[in-house]
């Protein structure tokens, strides 16, 4: 018994240490966590062309780790920055002209409440509307993933995970205490809800941006380009989305007069930019990966506050690994339950 005692003691103190050098060690690094994920998405989506490059092109695995990474470079990044600094001058020249703006917007609306008898927006709210443009939108400029950094890091995690493929997975299969098939089963969740997300909500963005595109060039929208960009990223956020973009295009349409106009662009951009976000998002990421409507939204939102832009990826990645996680529980420690009919229901044939 004292021997057990002492084996049980050794074995808790040893768990204690764990953890608490698994809290310290999370905190010291805790800013590197993006890009620790963003290694992971790039690393799932690639593994399959690593594979390909080593076994049938016979090519080194860090000649193949380097060129996967400038092809994903090229083709995520470089359009990214270009976004982003289109995005930062635009937004940066809208704050030092909010003032001028903001008071076109309020002549129409005080014009309308006059015509109307009805009250709109008070001085308060209008004061409140220009803190928040001077105040809030810089922040969403400095979005996690803009950091230069970040990228860095991501990239630099990457090319160890790559050029250690075999060695990686190896160790992981080794020392995760699980059952084989559970630990396939997580492995194929992981790369269907990777790519689900990682390539569905981009690709619902841009056909949004695309449908909205259309309908600003035939309503005669000023500067079609930056405003195809804005709403591609507005439509990645959830809830309002789209609306972030196609709403001030109608808001600019009436102040400048154009009433026709703006009330064409509301009914465009609510009725068919907004419907392709609730088709095609949820009709696209259910077909990739099996994922639920509510884990998309909800993981979105968890997502962006937790990790920033790549969050959008990663948000419901962690809620459908949690709720897998709870099955692979109760599939490797729960004995299966075996339901009775009641006498007075129908047993299925």
């Amino acid at each position: 018994m004292s021997q057990i005692n002492q084996t049980s003691i050794r074995q808790l103190s040893f768990y204690v240490l764990l953890v608490a050098m698994g809290i310290f060690l999370f905190n010291q690094f805790s800013s590197f966590i993006p890009a620790l994920l963003g290694a992971i998405t790039l690393y799932v989506m690639m593994r399959g062309s690593m594979h390909q490059l080593i076994t049938k092109k016979k090519m080194r695995r860090t000649w193949a780790a380097s060129l996967l990474m400038l092809a994903s470079f090229l083709i995520f990044l470089v359009p990214a920055v270009f976004t982003i600094n289109m995005i930062t001058s635009k937004i940066g020249y809208a704050i030092e002209h909010s003032t001028d703006t903001i008071n076109t917007i309020t002549a129409y609306i005080d014009t309308f409440e006059k015509k109307y008898g009805i009250e709109l927006m008070s001085d308060e709210n209008i004061r409140t509307l220009s803190n928040l443009i001077a105040d809030k939108l810089p922040n969403i400029l400095g979005a996690t993933f803009n950091s230069l950094t970040t990228v860095f890091m991501m990239y630099f995690i990457l090319f160890f995970m790559l050029t250690s493929t075999r060695d990686l997975e190896y160790w992981l299969y080794r020392n995760i205490p699980l059952k084989d098939e559970n630990l396939l089963l997580i492995g194929s969740e992981l790369r269907k809800l990777v790519v689900s997300n990682a390539l569905g909500i981009p690709l619902t963005a841009i056909l949004q941006g695309i449908v909205a595109f259309f309908g600003y060039w035939l309503l005669g929208t000023d500067d079609l380009g930056f405003w195809f960009v804005f709403t591609c990223i507005a439509a990645m956020i959830p809830f309002v989305g789209a609306a972030l973009a196609y709403v001030p295009v109608a808001i600019l349409f009436f102040a400048s007069g154009n009433n026709t106009n703006g009330i064409i662009m509301l009914i465009y951009g609510f009725g068919i930019v907004g419907a392709v976000d609730n088709i095609f998002r949820f009709a696209l990421q259910k077909r990739m990966g099996d994922v639920h409507p509510l884990i998309t939204v909800f993981g979105v939102i968890a997502g962006l506050n937790l990790f920033g832009f790549i969050g959008l990826i990663f948000g419901p990645i962690l809620i459908a690994m949690f709720i897998l996680l709870i099955r692979i529980y109760i599939n490797e420690f729960s004995e299966p339950k075996t339901i009775e009919p009641s006498e007075n229901e129908p047993v299925s044939e």
